[in-house]
């Protein structure tokens, strides 16, 4: 016994090759996006202001700016700290915008851990 599909459905080559374009379109346009997240900067602060990092795109660490005050010598661990925060708040904020971008592109597909 045949089961003929509702019509659309399976389609054969016409829909093969439609959902080819698809495919294709959708690379381009997540190639492209990457390019324009990689050359993003971000800068993100911890401690109140006191440390600064600024990170890129593709989360290489640009520069890490510390204000004076909090340079307490007697004190270390909790510059410390503050820089640790800074430096993965930093590194999420790349890896949280460049999902939410991402799922714009792919919509519902799901491509887990491609960032």
């Amino acid at each position: 016994m045949k089961v003929k599909l509702p019509k659309g459905v399976g389609g054969g080559p016409q829909n093969m090759n439609a959902m080819i374009k698809q495919a294709q379109k959708m690379q381009e346009d997540m190639a492209s996006l990457q390019a324009e997240l990689d050359a993003r900067e971000y800068s993100i602060n911890a401690g109140g202001g006191m440390v600064t990092v600024n990170i890129t795109g593709t989360k290489q660490i640009k520069s890490i700016e510390i204000k004076p005050e909090i340079v307490d010598p007697e004190d270390i661990e909790t510059l410390q700290d503050i820089i640790v925060a800074a430096v993965n708040q930093a590194i999420k904020t790349v890896e949280d915008t460049n999902n939410a971008e991402m799922q714009k592109v792919t919509g519902s597909v799901s491509l887990p851990g491609l960032f």
